[in-house]
């Protein structure tokens, strides 16, 4: 784990071994769309890195179904801090 990724669990988790809660995972795979569209701007032919980057968005899409179904709460709340549209 790299840096950034343990100050994202250390965040959203509930404890720093807590990389499982689903705001977790969620705020995870935003920090990867957010690297990965960088790579894209300037990388336009890459198609396996679009190819991630659409996986990631369908995985936190679903996650996030998830989430406003089980916890509406933190669901508004992470969609706030992430800056998450839908």
């Amino acid at each position: 784990m790299n840096k950034n990724t343990q100050e994202i669990i250390n965040k959203y988790g509930k404890d720093k071994k807590d990389s499982g809660a689903t705001e977790v995972q969620i705020a995870l795979l935003t920090n990867d769309i957010a690297m990965l569209t960088g790579h894209l701007k300037t990388h336009k032919k890459d198609i396996t890195a679009l190819r991630s980057l659409l996986k990631k968005v369908a995985g936190r899409k679903r996650l996030l179904k998830y989430l406003s179904k089980t916890n509406f709460e933190s669901f508004k709340s992470i969609k706030e801090e992430l800056n998450i549209r839908k």
